[in-house]
């Protein structure tokens, strides 16, 4: 494992190989929830979907946690209902949640109500909830973070959001698929999170960072509103 500072907008991780990226990330997963389940009785974190992150989940499932104490939640997701396995929920469910028994979880979308609804919903939870101790996230090669897609037509209005999330139309945007509406923490609901962790494998995914760094644009890298924000720095975990 090798730890570079850089600067002071965000900490880079790397490691020799994916299980030592597994094992690294679980554990500092772990030791901030620990921390908030001694300091305030409970812990609540925010997870992303997608493959990157599922082995980690299955680890961190494993490790020594009162899980009865841990609250659960989303970064994001698709318009699609928690059953449906295209869903951030069922792969947090499946790879966590089954694993981590007692732990409790708040799917940021309601089956039966509208979209206005849910992201009302999710903002009313996050304002009255217990601070997350940590958010994880991921990137897409085309610099998106959470579902904050550049090119989407809500983009500028999820960015400027004073809540801690919103509904986003990223129809037309590559990498949102066929899953267009989605619900997305906004730079303002990140930065509760007293711990960022942004999990990336590939040299692709640093080159794009790379890019996303020069570019110095954050309507064009999404994924630099997760790491100029104020509080920890974001830290990035790494490996081929």
């Amino acid at each position: 494992m090798n730890t570079l500072d850089i600067s002071d907008r965000y900490t880079l991780v790397r490691h020799g190989d994916a299980d030592a990226w597994i094992e690294a990330v679980a554990a500092e997963m772990a030791q901030a929830l620990n921390h908030d389940i001694a300091a305030f009785g409970r812990a609540r974190m925010l997870l992303s979907g997608g493959t990157t992150p599922a082995p980690v989940y299955q680890a961190l499932a494993e490790l020594d946690v009162h899980w009865d104490r841990v609250e659960v939640s989303l970064v994001d997701e698709r318009w699609l209902s928690p059953q449906d396995r295209d869903s951030n929920a069922w792969l947090v469910r499946e790879s966590f949640l089954t694993r981590a028994e007692g732990a409790h979880f708040d799917p940021l979308v309601r089956v039966g109500k509208p979209l206005p609804e849910c992201v009302y919903t999710a903002n009313l939870q996050a304002q009255h909830t217990q601070a997350p101790c940590l958010s994880v996230l991921g990137m897409g090669n085309d610099g998106h973070t959470a579902s904050l897609f550049p090119g989407s037509r809500d983009l500028a209005r999820a960015l400027e959001s004073t809540l801690p999330y919103a509904a986003l139309d990223a129809t037309g945007c590559p990498g949102a698929n066929q899953w267009p509406l989605r619900i997305t923490l906004t730079p303002h609901g990140l930065k509760q999170s007293r711990q960022r962790l942004l999990l990336l494998r590939g040299k692709q995914k640093l080159e794009v960072l790379r890019q996303a760094l020069e570019s110095n644009n954050p309507q064009l890298y999404p994924i630099l509103n997760a790491i100029d924000l104020d509080g920890a720095k974001l830290r990035i975990h790494w490996c081929d």
